[in-house]
């Protein structure tokens, strides 16, 4: 399909989603937040796919919210005051579970950052499995210099990722933080010279994910996320559910071995295909 804010290339088991709105800083407009969230989960129930990688085009990863979605007409302004706030509150939800889509999606989410990565950007990545970028990125929860508060995930998702007290500065300064200071925080896996050799290498990262049993990265997944939310205690317990149901050593196991012995790489099938329209 032809998308108006992002190109999708599935190959060799990757779904590489590309930010194409160079020239506007690929801003988040009206476009990408119709497209994105439909995108990611038409992409997760293929089950082709066993990996995404977003990145993006031009001198930036992407400046943040499009102005335009701040000023478009409002047609909530005759409502009455206690329905026009719940009205806000459900568009608030609505553009949440845009970036909860990337945790829901039964793959990984690997994100390739160059340049600024800036405000509703930022909490795009922090819902990503694992963040890369370049020696010119940087990092700005930008909400704060407008005149509001981040609403979107960063800060929720972020204190999870790199320090509370580090996190806390950059929301209530908005300054940015740059890649190497992003890199010795935890926030992003690796820094490269460039784009290019950023791309190279992150697509390097998603073909090994892509060689092994999409069953069992989705159980990692499943139980790093279960894990960041619950106690020691429940993540076990719920370790010991998941293998109770997923479980099956005589197929993804046992392909394993027998490629091993066989000095040839293990063919894994892939993850079944969702089809909502199945669904009583």
């Amino acid at each position: 399909m032809t998308h108006k804010s992002m190109t999708v290339k599935i190959d060799n088991n990757v779904a590489h989603i590309t930010l194409n709105r160079p020239d506007a800083f690929n801003t988040m407009n009206g476009d990408f937040w119709q497209e994105f969230p439909t995108i990611i989960d038409e992409v997760s129930n293929d089950s082709s796919v066993r990996v995404i990688v977003i990145s993006s085009t031009g001198k930036h990863f992407c400046a943040g919210m499009d102005l335009a979605v701040f000023t478009q007409g409002n047609q909530s302004e005759n409502l009455e005051l206690g329905r026009k706030h719940e009205q806000l509150r459900r568009t608030v939800l609505k553009l949440q579970a845009c970036f909860n889509a990337l945790e829901k999606a039964r793959m990984p989410v690997l994100m390739a950052i160059q340049g600024g990565c800036i405000g509703g950007a930022v909490d795009m990545i922090s819902a990503a499995d694992c963040r890369y970028c370049t020696e010119d990125a940087f990092f700005s929860i930008e909400e704060t210099k407008l005149g509001m508060t981040a609403d979107l995930g960063t800060l929720q998702r972020l204190p999870k990722l790199i320090s509370t007290g580090l996190v806390k500065e950059l929301a209530y300064t908005g300054r940015r933080m740059p890649a190497k200071e992003a890199k010795s925080a935890g926030l992003v896996n690796n820094v490269y010279q460039n784009q290019e050799v950023m791309i190279t290498a992150v697509m390097k990262i998603a073909m090994d994910i892509a060689a092994r049993s999409p069953l069992a990265v989705l159980g990692c997944k499943e139980m790093i996320n279960y894990a960041r939310d619950h106690s020691v205690s429940d993540s076990l317990n719920y370790m010991a559910v998941w293998q109770s149901g997923m479980f099956q050593p005589q197929t993804d196991m046992m392909e394993t071995f027998t490629a091993k012995a066989e000095k040839r790489e293990p063919k894994f099938d892939d993850l079944a295909k969702v089809d909502d329209s199945n669904v009583l």
